[in-house]
């Protein structure tokens, strides 16, 4: 609440003191310390280990521009792109930080970029085919889902579709085995799309297949209230999963040295939106 004005030397003045000296001071304001919390709104969240052409991928689709370079963590803030699939029909997409195994433990960028991608309806697991350093796609995969089920198992369960990128830089003839040995590990049923973010390849029919299932899942809870309240409490249920790990991992990290603290993770964060 705002502090009492206070009286000047006008409100005394009267028919027998035309110059009043007289006044009243006012009150101060209360003050209070606020915290905001900032959480990007998007239809479609990008996640996967740095390096696996998440940024690539949103400069391909929409209008932004977010820094691509050829090494880790070139994104060091979410990105929200607007996706055009046609004149009157766009989808919001937002590309966070890239994950490492032991984010959910602080390593890395953390997780403080993780609490984003629980507003997201669909999420789209971008795996790299071809990783520079001979690793198993199926490695990399299985690491974020288990960052994922330790930050919160509602968001890991949450609808992910499963982007196999850089196809063009696999040797021909490896791809399918690849395909193959990388579902079976995730036991994978869901959505599986190819594509090379760098020459837009497969994006189109990917845009067009998320904007389709967008569509489908708003009409969906327009149409019965029961399915609009099982995604409210969904993401109720997210958010407090991801707010109860953050409150763990600070916890843990004022219980270390002060000399140990001093890359603890922060949540001033920006975020660059593009239309």
């Amino acid at each position: 609440q705002g502090g009492w004005h206070g009286l000047g030397n006008a409100r005394y003045k009267s028919s027998t003191n035309r110059a009043p000296r007289q006044t009243s001071p006012g009150t101060e304001g209360e003050q209070r310390a606020l915290k905001l919390e900032l959480k990007v709104l998007a239809d479609v969240g990008l996640l996967g280990l740095p390096n696996a052409g998440k940024s690539t991928l949103i400069r391909a689709v929409s209008a932004a521009r977010p820094k691509v370079a050829d090494y880790p963590f070139t994104t060091l803030v979410p990105n929200l792109g607007v996706v055009k699939v046609d004149a009157h029909r766009s989808f919001v997409v937002a590309d966070i930080p890239g994950l490492i195994e032991g984010a959910s433990d602080g390593a890395g960028l953390g997780i403080r970029f993780l609490k984003h991608l629980t507003r997201n309806r669909i999420l789209l697991h971008l795996v790299d085919m071809a990783p520079v350093d001979g690793s198993e796609p199926a490695d990399a995969a299985l690491a974020i889902v288990r960052e994922l089920e330790r930050f919160s198992p509602t968001l890991a369960g949450r609808q992910r579709w499963l982007i196999l990128n850089k196809v063009d830089l696999v040797p021909e003839g490896e791809l399918a085995p690849r395909r193959a040995a990388l579902l079976e590990a995730l036991a994978w049923e869901g959505p599986v799309y190819e594509t090379a973010a760098i020459s837009a390849e497969g994006t189109r029919r990917l845009c067009q297949d998320l904007m389709v299932s967008l569509e489908e899942q708003k009409a969906l809870e327009l149409a019965d209230p029961d399915v609009a309240q099982a995604e409210a409490e969904q993401q109720a249920l997210m958010q407090q999963e991801a707010r109860d790990r953050i409150e763990a991992l600070r916890a843990r990290h004022r219980r270390r040295p002060e000399d140990d603290a001093s890359d603890d993770d922060s949540d001033d964060v920006e975020v660059e939106y593009v239309h």
